[in-house]
């Protein structure tokens, strides 16, 4: 039914035929028949792909996909090579050249954080064209929760990255002790000034890694 490719075929096994799913996947099929719907089908669990559960550094979390053309393909934040980073993207890097003074590359394809381990998850995994949210609600967020519940259970440490009020709710299912969960406000230009500049979350980030013997993130 579907099928990651790595070991995260093994954790989450059995969710997917949950009734949860089964529902959530017969409502998809008539999306993705009937409406334009982001990411590409074949993009929807790019994030568990790129980044196996064994090698899950870092955790940043987003809220739903793009629903501009040609930008979602399954990364939280991230939009396909040649697209023109979106506001929030743009936001993210400036904090990076604010804390490592690394100028921010051209593209905004993430896929290079995902393969040293930052898993870029969204809480919901897919959106109607020009419509932001509306997929919430239908099923991804049990699936996601339990992503997250499943990370948590990780005896290695991870660094959970919750930017804004949506993905701070998510602090309730990282209860291990091994872990670190950093909080910001929302990189969007609505309230990137509220807290998200100057939040220092990529060099805690890695000064966490590397204090628990691991390889930083090249941002």
């Amino acid at each position: 039914m579907v099928n990651i490719g790595n070991d995260w075929d093994e954790i989450l096994d059995g969710e997917f035929q949950k009734e949860y799913y089964l529902k959530l996947r017969a409502f998809l099929a008539r999306e993705y028949r009937t409406r334009t719907i982001y990411p590409d089908m074949y993009d929807i669990f790019n994030a568990l792909k790129y980044t196996p559960y064994g090698e899950v550094k870092a955790v940043i979390l987003g809220q739903d996909p793009y629903h501009g053309p040609g930008q979602a393909h399954g990364l939280c934040f991230s939009v396909l090579p040649g697209i023109v980073p979106p506001p929030s993207l743009k936001n993210i890097y400036k904090e990076i050249l604010d804390e490592y003074g690394t100028p921010p590359p051209e593209s905004g394809d993430l896929t290079r954080w995902a393969k040293q381990g930052v898993l870029l998850l969204n809480t919901a995994l897919t959106v109607r064209a020009g419509m932001a949210n509306s997929h919430r609600g239908m099923g991804w967020e049990i699936l996601t929760d339990k992503i997250i519940a499943l990370l948590n259970e990780r005896t290695e440490p991870i660094v959970f990255m919750l930017w804004g009020a949506n993905a701070r709710q998510k602090q309730t299912l990282i209860t291990n002790p091994n872990h670190l969960v950093l909080t910001a406000a929302h990189p969007s230009p609505l309230s990137a000034y509220n807290g998200f500049f100057g939040c220092g979350h990529f060099r805690q980030c890695n000064d966490f890694l590397e204090k628990n013997g691991m390889e930083p993130i090249i941002w």
